[in-house]
């Protein structure tokens, strides 16, 4: 499964959407000097300029206080210049991840956090939904795998990939089963799902004969080994899945166009004065 060649048809779709709209800007905030974290929102700013979106690239010291951090993400929600907000997760340990989203306008929650929009997911009226699980379905859709009455198993129960992407498989009547790591005999789960999505961030943990044949499989892991960047399937599932995306140039293409996607989306929203349930 070709994230790449998806990606960039998305991306070509949400410059010619751009240029219809006019100027968009999308706001990001790192907090400290993550190497991944700081690699990450470069390559996010780098494909919002090339499809015409302003960038803003806030970076703050470690020590950064609570206070601080809010002033900022306040100061965001009332600029209009501003169509996206990201907070790059995670943050230092001093700071309350919770307590930072939840301070972010849901209208500009461009990764889906913000407890309206988790909770608009969840009672089957998605807004804004984290990019990954976004990224996810389009790769579906695009190679017209079946989900309605398919089983689906997803490895990984974050926020961010694990519990979104199962409440969007389950919109589209797939039967779902989440996977983690206190999960007894992990296989034999896995063996059962039509559709396989591992997210937990452990190189090779789904290995090739936990996978039944002709599934599709969607590995979302990137994880940085003395051999490589690999992911949480092992290669070795290709010759046995129906359907797999690579690592990479798989599902990372993807969130990353997928964000864009969000952020015009948050920007078509405002423009028909699209009310969230909280105003």
């Amino acid at each position: 499964m070709d994230g790449n060649a998806l990606a960039a048809r998305v991306r070509a779709e949400v410059k010619e959407e751009v240029a219809q709209i006019g100027e968009l800007g999308l706001a990001t905030i790192l907090v400290g000097d993550d190497p991944a974290s700081g690699n990450y929102i470069r390559r996010k700013h780098q494909a919002a300029l090339e499809v015409g979106i302003s960038s803003t690239d806030i970076r703050l010291p470690a020590e950064t206080s609570e206070a601080e951090l809010l002033e900022r993400v306040e100061a965001l929600n009332e600029d209009d210049s501003i169509h996206g907000i990201l907070v790059q997760l995670p943050l230092p340990d001093a700071l309350d991840p919770a307590r930072i989203v939840r301070a972010l306008d849901p209208a500009k929650d461009v990764d889906g956090l913000q407890p309206l929009n988790a909770g608009q997911l969840y009672l089957g009226r998605p807004t804004l939904v984290p990019a990954t699980p976004v990224g996810i379905m389009a790769l579906l859709a695009a190679y017209d795998i079946r989900l309605s009455g398919a089983k689906a198993v997803v490895v990984g129960r974050s926020d961010i990939v694990g519990k979104p992407v199962a409440q969007l498989l389950l919109r589209q009547n797939a039967t779902v089963t989440i996977c983690h790591s206190r999960t007894r005999d992990l296989a034999r789960e896995t063996l059962d799902a039509d559709v396989l999505v591992v997210a937990a961030g452990h190189p090779a943990l789904v290995t090739a004969d936990m996978v039944q044949h002709g599934a599709t499989v969607i590995d979302v892991g990137m994880n940085r080994t003395d051999a490589g960047l690999v992911g949480d399937v092992d290669a070795a599932a290709m010759d046995i899945a129906g359907h797999m995306t690579p690592v990479p140039g798989g599902v990372g293409p993807m969130t990353i166009a997928s964000l864009l996607r969000n952020t015009v989306e948050a920007a078509q929203m405002r423009a028909r004065s699209f009310a969230f349930p909280c105003d």
